[in-house]
């Protein structure tokens, strides 16, 4: 009996181990498959996180010298100014753009159909092209002032070179952010609700007072975040107005006063106020729920506003049309038609092809990161990956101005060193070897427009079942080989909607381009501020006609493709 019982435990001890040589490699390789999407998301989540901390750091080692000079000669203005710039335009484009959407949504007014996607034409001009199109308009040497003195005798206007001028100038320009997504929160909270609210004997102003404008809070509070972020990150705009702000100072502290110190020092109290404002974003929104019933949505019956009150709405939606787009977009074609004869040179086809250069070698890079993003956070969905995917795309609520300080310090360090190694080994002196690059501005534009990428490519993931997946699994495509023959092509709208917004958005990008751009690399973007800079309307117009109808690119997803809303 013994032996048996013997020859039973070997039996099965070779069973466990025959079990364990079975096993465990398929263990490790199952652990080693799903600790890849991991690895590739926090590795492009690496690409922001470089930029913040190189710049928050500068809280960490504060130089005296520089802070008591900020303190005392900069700070201050600097302070009071972002400060009355954010709320006066966060207080404009709440105003025109729930009003506008609550308009456009609800009620009926001749020319309704027309503004529904007008209204969204502001879009297509970066904000520091509508500002310089006024500010030659309105100026004192402007033609509108100086025909009213000539024909009227008119002698003095509020001047335009004013806080009130910059805040309404940027209301106009970034009002359609909290317009789309305030009319999409409006348009699916349905009829039934206004009708229970006036069941209740609410008239539709209090009802809309009272019970759609609460329900529609979480998208008024995400466009309104938008704008404000889009706000502090503004540079051209300021500059234009030669209204101080952060941006304006971190630029004058790199390249009027040399002091990258000074400038990392600014740059680190900017993304301060930029992630307290996400913050503040976030609370407000935390363990409050908005739901609605979706039933009656469809088809249901606007606020019909016959007679003047029709007419007063339409004006009311004409004026902002024409304020926002209308008048500066002719402005800009009238200016252009003159320069083009006396400015338009070989010069331009160099500007044109540096800036379709970028804008295309970055809209690739930020689709292929948001793809490979969007594709980890599907084969892991898990709490952990949707933090890393969120961390990887805050950079689009961060300046450009910081995101060049952050690249640049470390990008100049690790010159410094390879410069020291080569010295070191050959004796010679070189040069420059990764800074002055191309490889830092679109690393600086994949960290600051991966957001507009990502949020198109998700959306399209979000459409494609998991029983594909599990189809696709059962005949053997997996991994990659997935991804190339199920998701792509199933991806090809959104993929296009993301190369279009991060196109448009990576040419307007004023500041990052300014900052990091080799010696001589001139864009259409750089061409427009040098012009302003000297007061160069017209032949600044040249340049910003042709970034205005590229920028009508994403205004056409805007309004055919429901996933580019997201962005």
């Amino acid at each position: 009996m013994t032996p048996a019982v013997g020859c039973g435990e070997e039996r099965t001890a070779s069973a466990a181990r025959h079990r364990s040589t079975r096993f465990v490699p398929r263990h490790i390789l199952r652990l080693c498959f799903f600790s890849a999407p991991r690895i590739t998301a926090w590795a492009i989540a690496t690409l922001t996180l470089i930029p913040v901390l190189v710049v928050a750091s500068a809280l960490l080692d504060p130089d005296q010298e520089i802070w008591a000079h900020l303190w005392r000669y900069t700070l201050p203005e600097l302070l009071v100014n972002t400060v009355w710039l954010a709320l006066g335009v966060g207080l404009g484009v709440s105003l025109l753009g729930i009003t506008l959407a609550w308009l456009t949504a609800a009620c009926e007014f001749p020319g309704r159909r027309f503004f529904t996607w007008a209204l969204l034409l502001p879009l297509a001009l970066p904000a520091y092209v509508t500002a310089f199109v006024w500010l030659g308009l309105l100026d004192f040497t402007g033609s509108l002032p100086t025909w009213l003195r000539e024909a009227w005798g008119i002698q003095h206007l509020p001047p335009i070179r004013s806080r009130g001028g910059v805040i309404l100038v940027l209301a106009l320009a970034l009002y359609p952010y909290v317009y789309l997504t305030a009319r999409s929160a409006f348009q699916g909270q349905g009829r039934r609700l206004m009708e229970a609210a006036q069941s209740l004997g609410l008239s539709p102003v209090r009802g809309f007072f009272r019970v759609a404008l609460p329900m529609a809070r979480p998208g008024i509070v995400a466009g309104l975040s938008l704008a404000l972020m889009e706000t502090l990150a503004d540079f051209g705009t300021v500059s234009v107005f030669n209204y101080n702000t952060f941006t304006t100072a971190i630029y004058k502290a790199w390249f009027s006063l040399f002091s990258l110190p000074a400038a990392s020092q600014l740059a680190s109290i900017l993304i301060f106020f930029v992630l307290v404002l996400v913050l503040l974003e976030q609370v407000s929104r935390q363990n409050k729920r908005y739901a609605h019933s979706a039933r009656g949505g469809g088809g249901s019956t606007r606020i019909h506003l016959a007679g003047w009150r029709g007419w007063l709405v339409a004006s009311f939606a004409g004026l902002v049309f024409l304020l926002a787009f209308a008048v500066p977009f002719t402005q800009l074609l009238i200016w252009a038609w003159y320069a083009a004869g006396t400015d338009l040179d070989p010069r331009y086809f160099a500007f044109i092809g540096h800036s379709l250069l970028l804008s295309g070698l970055g809209a690739l890079l930020v689709a292929t990161l948001a793809v490979a993003l969007g594709y980890a956070q599907r084969l892991q969905p898990t709490p952990g990956m949707v933090f890393t995917a969120r961390l990887a795309t805050i950079g689009y609520a961060l300046p450009g101005a910081v995101l060049a300080v952050g690249f640049f310090i470390p990008v100049a360090w690790a010159d410094n060193l390879i410069i020291d190694q080569v010295r070191a080994w050959t004796g010679r002196e070189v040069g420059q070897i990764l800074g002055g690059t191309l490889a830092v501005m679109l690393l600086a534009y994949c960290a600051r427009f991966l957001a507009v990428g990502f949020s198109s490519v998700e959306a399209g993931l979000g459409r494609i079942t998991r029983s594909l997946d599990e189809a696709a699994e059962v005949l053997g495509v997996t991994g990659l080989k997935r991804l190339r023959r199920v998701h792509l092509p199933m991806l090809r709208v959104p993929l296009l909607a993301a190369l279009a917004l991060t196109f448009v958005d990576i040419m307007k990008e004023l500041p990052i381009t300014l900052m990091t751009r080799p010696f001589g690399w001139d864009t259409l973007a750089t061409r427009i501020f040098e012009m302003t800079s000297e007061g160069e309307w017209e032949r600044a117009a040249l340049p910003a006609v042709a970034i205005a109808i590229v920028g009508l690119l994403p205004i056409f997803f805007l309004i055919r493709d429901p996933d580019a809303k997201a962005c």
